[in-house]
C-alpha cells in the first residue's frame, strides 16, 4: 500500500528545476547511509581533471532518474493507459532510486581495475544486511528481491526493467541532460519533455509516439556526441589509464607483502578480491584519494609517481593513430624496454569505442534494445526503419586508436629510441 509523507518534500535541481518526493518509503530510502553515500562518488569518474564542473555525483543523478520515472509514471496514470500496472508504482521508483547503489569510486574504473560490476553490488546491497534492505523490508518483506530483479533485467513484468534500462531510459534521458550541464557542452541538451509526453506503455513495452521520431532522434545524436566528446575525451581516458595503473600496482606490492608506510581499512580486502558488503560500502573517493596523497610518499618508485601523477594532474601524453596492430605494438614495447623505460606501465594502446545504435532486422520487434514507434493505427515500427538518421549510425562500431606515455620519462630517453618509433610517437 502507498504511504504518503504529511508534506512533500523536493530538492532543488539544476537539470529538473524541482524533485519531489512524495512517498514516505522514497523519502527514507534517501536518507540510509547507503544511498548518501552516493554524494561522496563523482558521476564522471576521472572527468573532472578534464571538464572542471563535472563534480556532480551519482547522488543527484540517482535522483535525477527517479524524477524522470516519476513523470513517466504520473504520465500514465494519468492517460489510464490499461497497459501500465499501477502497483508497481513503488516498484519503478525504488528501483530508479537506487538503481547506481553499487557504484565503487571513480565507478566504471574501478570495476575494470577489481573485475567487479556495480549492478551485482548494487543487488547485494539491496538484498543483504544494509539499512536499504531494512527499509525495503518494512514496506515489504519480498520487496528487495523485486527491486533487484528489476535491476537484474529479470522482473516478471518487463516493462518496469524498462523504465529505468532500455535504450531510451529515464538512466540515460537524466545523465546525458546532467553531463551536458556540469561539462559545459551543449550536446547533451535533448528536447527530454517532448519524448516524456510521447512515451506510452504498450503491452511490456515502454514505445514513444510516432510523432515524436525527430526528438528520440536528436537524443541519439547527442548520446553520440556526448561519447566522444565527453566520456571519450583522451584527456579523461589518459587520467582512467593512470588511475587503472595505480591500483594493478598496489595489488602487486600488496602480493608482495610490501610495507605500505600508509593503508586503511577496507583496502586490503579490496586488493584480496573479497570485501563483503559493510567493508565495499566504506569505499568513496574522499578514502581512495586519501590514500593516493599518501602514497606519494611512498619507497615505491613506481607507486609514488603514479599517485603524483594523478594527484597532481601530469598525465600521460596521447598521440591519435589511424591503425596500429599488434606486430607494431610488440615493437614498441621492445623499445621501450631496451631504452630502460617498463612498457607495462609507460605504454599503453587504448581504442575505445561506441555502438550508438543497434542494428536489427526488418520488421523485428522482439529485442528490448530497440526503440520502437507507436504509429496512429497502433502499430509498431522499429525506429531504424522509419528514421533515415538512426539507419545511418546503427550497428556502427566506431573507435580510435591512441597511443599513451609519460612524456617526461620519454624525453630522456628519445635519443636512444629507434627512428620509426620517434616518428610515431611524434605525430
Amino acid at each position: 500500500m502507498r504511504r504518503s509523507i504529511s508534506e512533500e518534500k523536493v530538492f532543488k535541481d539544476p537539470v529538473h528545476n524541482y524533485i519531489h518526493v512524495q512517498d514516505d518509503l522514497i523519502w527514507r530510502l534517501i536518507n540510509t547511509p547507503e544511498f548518501q553515500r552516493l554524494r561522496r562518488i563523482r558521476q564522471l569518474g576521472t572527468s573532472f581533471l578534464t571538464f572542471h564542473g563535472a563534480e556532480h555525483s551519482r547522488f543527484s543523478h540517482s535522483l535525477g532518474v527517479y524524477e524522470i520515472t516519476r513523470k513517466i509514471i504520473s504520465q500514465f496514470e494519468r492517460g489510464s493507459y490499461p497497459d501500465w500496472p499501477k502497483e508497481e508504482r513503488l516498484v519503478a521508483l525504488c528501483a530508479a532510486l537506487l538503481h547506481d547503489l553499487g557504484h565503487g569510486p571513480f565507478s566504471h574504473s574501478i570495476e575494470e581495475a577489481f573485475h567487479m560490476n556495480h549492478e551485482d553490488w548494487t543487488c547485494r546491497i539491496l538484498t543483504e544486511d544494509t539499512c536499504v534492505n531494512e527499509v525495503l523490508t518494512s514496506h515489504d518483506p519480498d520487496f528487495p528481491r523485486k527491486v533487484a530483479a528489476v535491476i537484474q533485467k529479470s522482473y516478471d513484468k518487463p516493462i518496469v526493467s524498462n523504465l529505468v534500462t532500455s535504450p531510451l531510459d529515464a538512466d540515460r534521458m537524466d545523465y546525458l541532460l546532467r553531463d551536458a550541464y556540469y561539462t559545459g557542452v551543449n550536446y547533451g541538451t535533448i528536447d527530454s519533455d517532448r519524448i516524456l509526453r510521447l512515451l506510452r506503455p504498450y503491452k511490456d513495452r515502454v514505445v514513444v509516439k510516432q510523432s515524436g521520431m525527430h526528438a528520440v532522434e536528436d537524443y541519439l545524436m547527442s548520446r553520440y556526441q556526448m561519447y566522444w566528446q565527453v566520456y571519450f575525451h583522451p584527456v579523461t581516458r589518459s587520467s582512467e589509464i593512470i588511475l587503472r595503473q595505480i591500483f594493478r600496482r598496489a595489488k602487486e606490492l600488496f602480493r608482495d607483502r610490501y610495507p605500505f608506510q600508509f593503508m586503511v581499512e577496507p583496502l586490503p580486502a579490496l586488493f584480496e578480491g573479497n570485501p563483503d558488503v559493510n567493508q565495499y560500502l566504506r569505499l568513496d573517493e574522499a578514502l581512495i584519494q586519501t590514500a593516493f596523497l599518501q602514497w606519494t610518499y611512498e619507497k615505491d618508485d613506481l607507486l609514488r609517481d603514479l599517485c603524483c601523477r594523478f594527484m597532481h594532474r601530469r598525465l600521460y601524453k596521447y598521440v591519435e593513430i589511424d591503425h596500429i596492430d599488434k606486430e607494431t605494438i610488440d615493437e614498441l614495447r621492445q623499445a621501450f624496454q631496451e631504452a630502460g623505460l617498463n612498457p607495462e606501465y609507460d605504454l599503453e594502446v587504448d581504442f575505445p569505442t561506441d555502438l550508438p545504435y543497434d542494428e536489427f532486422p526488418s520488421g523485428s520487434i522482439a529485442s528490448h534494445k530497440q526503440i520502437l514507434l507507436l504509429d496512429r493505427f497502433d502499430q509498431l515500427r522499429e525506429i531504424s526503419e522509419v528514421s533515415d538518421i538512426v539507419r545511418s549510425i546503427s550497428g556502427i562500431h566506431r573507435g580510435r586508436s591512441h597511443l599513451y606515455y609519460p612524456e617526461d620519462k620519454l624525453r630522456t630517453v628519445w635519443d636512444t629510441l629507434p627512428a620509426d618509433v620517434t616518428s610515431l610517437l611524434a605525430r
